[in-house]
C-alpha cells in the first residue's frame, strides 16, 4: 500500500510519519511518498492533503498543474484525507468569517461547506477531546481552524460540537472515500484518522 502526502506546502512532514505509524498500527506493510507533480499520483493508493495555507497550496496545485488530475483522481475514488487547509481545498464551497467570498482556488469534490477562520487567529488556537463515531476518541488541536458548517448530499459527520459564535462544528466528515477534519491529528500524535483512510483503501 501505498499512502501519498501532498507535499506542496504545510505541514506534511509530520504527516509522513504519522502516516507510518498508522501503518503499524493496523499491520500493513507499505510506503508512505511524498506527491510534488502529478506523476505521482499514478502509484498511490490514498492522499493526505495536509494542513498549511490553502490559498498556497491551491495556487501551487494549479502552477503544477496538478489541481484537474488531483480533483478528477479523487472524484474517481481515490480515499483522501484533508485536514485543515486540506479540508478547505475538498470543500465545494468555501468563505472566510472575516472577508467572506475568497475565490481561491479549491478541488471542490465534497459536499461540505467551510469557514475559513472560524475560531481566529494563530493565538486562538486550542485543544479538546473529540469522540469520532464509530471508531474512538481523539485529542483534536485547532489552529486557525476552519469550520464545517453545512453539509449536504452524501456527506455525513462523524464528529462534531457546540460553538457559542457559531452553532453547530462539524470536526469531522466524510463522504464516500473522502475525510475532512479541522483539526490537526499530527500535531497531537493521533493515527486514527489516518487508520480509517487505510481501512477505506483495504474495502
Amino acid at each position: 500500500m501505498n499512502i501519498g502526502i501532498l507535499a506542496l506546502q504545510g505541514d506534511y512532514i509530520e504527516h509522513v510519519e504519522i502516516a507510518r505509524k498508522a501503518l503499524q498500527a493496523k499491520n500493513i506493510s507499505g510506503e508512505v511518498v511524498t506527491v510534488k507533480d502529478k506523476s505521482s499520483l499514478k502509484s498511490i493508493d490514498a492522499i493526505i492533503i495536509p494542513g498549511g495555507e490553502s490559498t498556497v497550496i491551491g495556487r501551487l496545485l494549479e502552477k503544477t498543474n496538478m489541481i484537474e488530475d488531483l480533483r478528477e483522481t479523487i472524484a474517481g475514488g481515490l480515499p483522501t484525507l484533508g485536514t485543515c487547509a486540506g479540508a478547505i481545498l475538498m470543500a465545494k464551497k468555501v468563505r472566510d468569517k472575516v472577508v467572506g467570498e475568497t475565490r481561491q482556488p479549491i478541488l471542490g469534490v465534497m459536499s461540505i461547506g467551510v469557514l475559513r477562520n472560524a475560531f481566529g487567529r494563530q493565538r486562538e488556537s486550542f485543544e479538546m477531546d473529540l469522540d469520532i463515531r464509530g471508531y474512538g476518541r481523539v485529542r483534536a488541536a485547532f489552529i486557525r481552524a476552519p469550520a464545517i458548517v453545512e453539509l449536504w448530499g452524501r456527506a455525513e459527520e462523524l464528529s462534531g460540537f457546540d460553538y457559542s459564535e457559531i452553532g453547530r462544528v462539524t470536526a469531522v466528515a466524510v463522504e464516500g472515500s473522502m475525510i475532512a477534519s479541522i483539526f490537526h491529528p499530527e500535531i497531537t500524535g493521533e493515527t486514527l484518522l489516518h487508520e480509517i483512510l487505510i481501512d477505506m483503501v483495504k474495502r
